[in-house]
């Protein structure tokens, strides 16, 4: 598989910005203040679907043809990158089809139902239903969508570094999600090509960080299980694209526990007042766990997205130790 260059992630934004408003990216005052860093924070959870997932699907859909586009999609999703492929798919008029563990987040599954998706459930998480979708694709000649294991993909969810560093050139740093790997590569991939000394450091879950894992043993390690609450994580295979260009362009990965993840929630809705789910509140809580490492530094994270259940987020509010 070739790997996406600078050059497809700034053809990927001319496409991607004639369908999506460019999301705001602020200094969080408060929490500079609070940290001793400068702290300037992409809000994702301002995009249609409440996720940055919906630029790498908007950026592939419009690079099928015709005969594709007629076969339609299909994906498998803990929830954003569904709801990315499925608003996609109905700008060029394709059935979507996205397969979701069978415990899949409601919330996620009504807002795909009503972009007019079929969802089907399968398996315990992300990657036994991945197994599903490609099946059907094999069976039903559906075109097969990644979320992350794909240059269509990775090029366009670059996009979200490209306007980082093209509003704030001077970073220093950059804190990313890192689930199953298509954000991080992609923003990595455009940043440092814009500003080769930016630092690109990947936060991942304690309890399911296989990119972590992978680059501690320098291979390709899956995990038995993904133990986090935080779904958009939740990925327990590294997939070869991102695993390469992560390896290359990301300069450090750390791991946070559920109650750091749990504090960034509570904490972004305190001090910004947006609404983040678990993954889309690593990144600020990769910044508060690194605050003496980056202090003094500008630094920009991503809210990568803000679709988290009332169940989930009255208990980060409620419980002081609720996972």
């Amino acid at each position: 598989m070739q790997e996406p260059t600078f050059a497809d992630v700034v053809a990927a934004r001319r496409l991607i910005e004639r369908h999506l408003a460019r999301t705001p990216f602020h200094e969080a005052l408060s929490l500079s203040k609070e940290l001793g860093v400068r702290l300037f924070i992409k809000y994702e959870n301002h995009q249609p679907v409440g996720a940055f997932k919906v630029r790498g699907n908007i950026n592939k859909v419009f690079n099928m043809d015709r005969e594709e586009r007629l076969r339609g999609v299909v994906t498998a999703s803990m929830g954003n990158h569904g709801q990315g492929v499925c608003y996609a798919a109905r700008l060029v008029d394709a059935t979507a089809v996205v397969v979701m563990p069978e415990e899949a987040n409601p919330d996620k599954v009504e807002a795909m139902e009503n972009l007019g998706a079929t969802v089907y459930f399968h398996g315990r998480d992300f990657e036994e239903a991945d197994a599903k979708a490609r099946e059907l694709e094999r069976d039903k000649g559906f075109v097969y969508f990644h979320a992350a294991n794909d240059p269509w993909i990775v090029a366009g969810h670059g996009t979200v570094g490209l306007e980082m560093v093209e509003e704030e050139p001077d970073l220093e740093a950059i804190v990313v999600p890192v689930g199953a790997g298509g954000l991080a590569s992609g923003v990595a991939l455009a940043a440092k090509a814009m500003n080769p000394e930016v630092e690109v450091i990947g936060v991942q879950a304690k309890e399911c960080a296989p990119y972590y894992a992978s680059r501690e043993q320098g291979r390709l390690v899956k995990l038995d299980s993904a133990n986090t609450f935080a779904e958009g994580l939740a990925s327990r295979t590294p997939t070869p694209l991102p695993f390469a260009l992560i390896g290359r362009l990301v300069d450090d990965l750390i791991v946070l526990t559920e109650e750091e993840i749990r504090r960034g929630i509570v904490t972004l809705l305190e001090k910004t007042h947006n609404l983040a789910e678990g993954a889309g509140a690593a990144g600020t809580a990769g910044v508060i766990k690194l605050r003496d490492r980056l202090v003094g530094k500008k630094v920009g994270t991503i809210l990568s997205g803000g679709n988290l259940p009332r169940t989930v987020l009255e208990r980060a509010l409620s419980d002081p130790d609720p996972w």
